[in-house]
């Protein structure tokens, strides 16, 4: 039984036929709408058939607010790994940090060597594929220009750059024993798919990623499981393999509105209930208990300025999300004796996290003092004028108030136990068993204020 704890997301696969685009579209913007988090093609640039990945997802990024785009899986031997990196990039900054890069080794090598592409060896296509992670790395990090040395791809000193809008995810469609390997070594992700990794496998398959993670000194945490699926699957058997087989993405192969709608509006929230009673036990609150706001309607009028409001919303909380990740290295390097604990408190009371004042409703309520549409809005702030242009909002504005208490008294015990920690040293089990309710408590609460907040902001008319 495994479960790595990552929040369960849900994605699509959509259809790349060339004369298709329109019902591609539609179904990107649908799938963004109802709230999933993924929208993906896959990738065969030696199909005649297909529209081309990179340009298909480009469009879909913009024309989409929320889902996060990937090709699934981008074939490296049609795709030299150094442009692929700018590719990527370029796009993540274009969309504001929703792109993602699910990458194979290849496969149908006689229709790659149709295209001039080049044609290898099983052995050598997973030595190809790991000197091309390092390479796309190497072109994301800041830093001089990049010198390395490969068998089948080199840099020469080229400089890196443009640099991604967040942690671009590298994840590898991966099945054979020596791709696993590589998935625990050097990825972010382990993206099979259930024709060909069926349930019944995951298990053997997940323990192979899980030894090559730890063999190069990562937790097996640090591997995101996600899951390509055919329809078909029940809310009862996804929630299960999040729970006892780790995988906690899944994305569908859709063709038709109905599917999509039906994995969206029904099977998604199912999945996610099931696994948060299961984990629930972890969180300081019931999430089956938070009231929702109204749904939706057809004809609402979303503004410009609106959408801008719910962008913000959206980048202050990925910041947030980016200081819990640097909350969990710092609190790894001293748990690792890297960095003395009392530096370690003194970080983590320097970030925004720490500064806010949660029991007054965070970034949430006061952030747009800091970040107005156009800086006018001194006097006012979120949650007030919410309540005020749509009254039914005020049922979740006083639960995520209350929950920002609740974040305040989590900050609260992170910090006791790090002031413990500093006098008795063998307690930093508290601080990471702290930090992981942390983790738990914010990601939970973020996502609810996400769900329910960004609609209603790009539908209510702020007042300047």
């Amino acid at each position: 039984m495994t479960d790595y704890g990552h929040p369960v997301e849900f994605g699509v696969f959509l259809p790349p036929a060339a004369e298709r685009f329109g019902d591609t579209l539609r179904l990107a913007q649908a799938a963004d709408v109802l709230g999933l988090e993924f929208v993906s093609l896959q990738d065969h640039p030696y199909n005649a058939t297909h529209l081309d990945t990179w340009t298909s997802l480009s469009v879909i990024g913009g024309a989409t607010t929320n889902v996060r785009v990937f090709p699934n899986v981008a074939n490296l031997p049609l795709r030299p790994p150094a442009v692929l990196a700018r590719a990527a990039a370029s796009l993540d900054v274009i969309t504001g940090g929703r792109v993602e890069l699910g990458l194979g080794a290849g496969a149908f090598w006689d229709a790659i060597a149709a295209m001039g592409g080049p044609r290898r060896t099983p052995a050598e296509s997973v030595e190809a594929l790991e000197e091309a992670i390092a390479v796309i790395r190497a072109l994301w990090t800041p830093g001089r220009g990049s010198r390395l040395q490969g068998k089948h791809y080199s840099l020469g000193g080229a400089r890196p750059g443009p640099f991604p809008a967040h942690d671009v995810g590298i994840w590898l469609g991966a099945y054979k024993k020596r791709m696993l390997q590589l998935t625990g070594r050097k990825a972010d992700g382990w993206l099979p798919s259930s024709p060909y990794a069926p349930p019944q496998q995951l298990q053997a398959m997940n323990a192979i990623i899980d030894e090559a993670a730890q063999e190069a000194g990562r937790s097996p945490k640090d591997i995101r499981r996600l899951y390509n699926i055919a329809p078909g699957f029940t809310a009862d058997q996804l929630a299960e393999l999040a729970l006892d087989d780790g995988m906690s993405g899944f994305i569908l192969m859709v063709e038709t509105d109905d599917e999509l709608r039906t994995f969206a509006e029904e099977i998604a929230p199912a999945v996610r209930e099931i696994v948060q009673k299961e984990r629930g036990s972890k969180l300081p609150w019931d999430e089956s208990a938070r009231p929702e706001g109204p749904a939706p309607e057809a004809d609402a009028v979303y503004t410009a300025s609106g959408r801008a409001l719910g962008r913000q919303l959206i980048g202050v909380h990925n910041h947030l999300r980016d200081e819990l990740k640097k909350i969990r290295e710092i609190v790894g390097q001293a748990a690792d004796g890297v960095l003395d604990i009392g530096d370690a408190r003194s970080e983590i009371n320097t970030m925004t996290m720490r500064q806010n004042n949660w029991t007054m409703g965070a970034y949430c309520e006061t952030y747009c003092r800091l970040v107005t549409i156009h800086h006018t809005l001194e006097d006012t702030s979120l949650y007030p004028q919410l309540r005020q242009g749509d009254p039914r909002l005020g049922p979740v504005l006083d639960r995520l108030t209350e929950e920002h208490q609740v974040i305040h008294e989590v900050l609260e015990r992170l910090d006791a136990a790090l002031v413990a920690t500093v006098a008795e040293p063998h307690r930093i089990g508290e601080v990471r068993d702290a930090v992981d309710l942390l983790t738990d408590t914010l990601l939970s609460h973020l996502s609810y204020e996400e769900g329910e907040l960004v609609e209603p902001m790009a539908r209510i008319a702020h007042h300047h």
